[in-house]
């Protein structure tokens, strides 16, 4: 596998384990495989696990079946529940290899970056496992800058939100402050306005006082006797 390659293409690292001379039902299982027969591999295998349930091969292989068939998270418990079982390095690198394309293949990036970091302490120099492990990192990375973005947006949104809500308050008192507030008058209209009042007060005064003159210039009135 390559760094860009789709993870679809994962190569399983050792491919199907030889079968014991006693497994007949493993040897037509791996034909099968061959074949890419691979629910007939499958069968197979389960039956050769019907007669040794303890036969990592059996096993190993039927998680290679199940991969095949994109059962992703049956083929990795087949390996989880067998790797402590195993002695030689090579078998373990190989199954950690494994075990690391079907969660890879789930998503669990994290978990498939843990195994085949457990790979390559047993095969240091393996390209395909070194390829997979920087394929996991730079999507865990992804996955990691995408959930971050999302918070972003979400906190984004949540600040507009806000402000919005701010705004209308303010508005809302601003409306308040101004149907309260007296109107506002300019220093040249309070001057026009207040000779207009000087201007009709004396007006009035003259009115007055003209009244009086005449009242005085009148002879009075009376009856005749």
């Amino acid at each position: 596998m390559r760094y860009f390659i789709t993870t679809a293409l994962l190569v399983l690292s050792a491919g199907i384990l030889m079968a014991q001379p006693d497994r007949a039902e493993v040897r037509r299982g791996n034909q099968a495989f061959g074949r890419e027969k691979f629910a007939t591999a499958e069968l197979e295998y389960r039956r050769a696990l019907e007669k040794d349930s303890t036969s990592f091969t059996a096993h190993y292989n039927l998680s290679n079946a199940k991969y095949k068939q994109e059962e992703y998270e049956q083929a990795e418990n087949e390996l989880k529940s067998r790797i402590d079982s195993l002695s030689l390095p090579q078998q373990r690198a190989n199954a950690f290899h494994n075990l690391g394309n079907t969660q890879l293949m789930q998503k669990k990036y994290a978990e498939s970056i843990d195994s085949y970091k457990q790979s390559l302490r047993l095969r240091p120099n393996d390209m395909e496992t070194k390829s997979n492990l920087a394929y996991a990192k730079k999507m865990l990375e992804n996955q990691d800058d995408q959930d971050q973005g999302g918070g972003d947006q979400d906190q984004d949104d949540q600040n507009d939100q806000d402000q919005d809500q701010n705004q209308d308050n303010q508005d809302k008192k601003q409306d308040q402050k101004e149907q309260e507030a007296p109107p506002k008058i300019t220093p040249q209209t309070a001057l026009q306005m207040l000779e207009a009042m000087q201007q009709k007060e004396k007006e009035t005064q003259e009115k007055v006082n003209n009244e009086k003159a005449k009242a005085q210039q009148r002879p009075p009135t009376g009856k005749n006797w």
